[in-house]
């Protein structure tokens, strides 16, 4: 259970720092990670919310606060880079739907952005496969119930 626990505390912190890194930064440092540039199809390629200060706040925070859960900086960081990746995949998905920015897409929003890092942690030893499972779970109902409470905190902008 501690594990389980564990791995859903540093999704929280992967996914989680390039919401807060938004709220602290505004538009400073949003350069978008496709650079602005769009595929044959008209779409960017990821959107312009996926940027560079998110992918650095999502690796410098889970790589912080990975010693404390006894892991390795390297293995968060990896963690927060996984996240990422997977964020990036979704809205590459997204954007090849023609769903715009910010759209939201149940379970294709949550599922890269978890599952990936979750494996990182079952390929490390962290978590078993029950508990990438598990975690897993949790992670895409607790998200949504988050990203709504933090919309009605004023720390999002989308209840979603």
């Amino acid at each position: 259970m501690h594990e389980i626990v564990v791995a859903l505390l540093l999704l929280l912190v992967a996914n989680g720092a390039p919401i807060l890194a938004t709220r602290l930064f505004g538009d400073r440092l949003s350069h978008p990670l496709d650079a602005g540039r769009r595929l044959g199809d008209g779409d960017f390629l990821f959107g312009p919310h996926k940027t560079l200060r998110g992918l650095v706040a999502a690796i410098v925070a889970t790589a912080a606060v990975a010693p404390l859960f006894d892991m390795h900086p390297a293995l968060g960081a990896l963690v927060g880079l996984a996240a990422m990746i997977g964020d990036a995949a979704s809205s590459f998905v997204k954007r090849r739907r023609h769903l715009g920015s910010g759209a939201r897409a149940s379970v294709l929003d949550q599922l890269p952005e978890a599952l990936l890092p979750l494996l990182v942690l079952l390929s490390a030893g962290h978590v078993d496969v029950v508990g990438l499972a598990v975690a897993l779970a949790a992670f895409l109902v607790g998200a949504d119930l988050l990203s709504r409470l933090l919309f009605e905190l004023g720390i999002r902008e989308r209840p979603y």
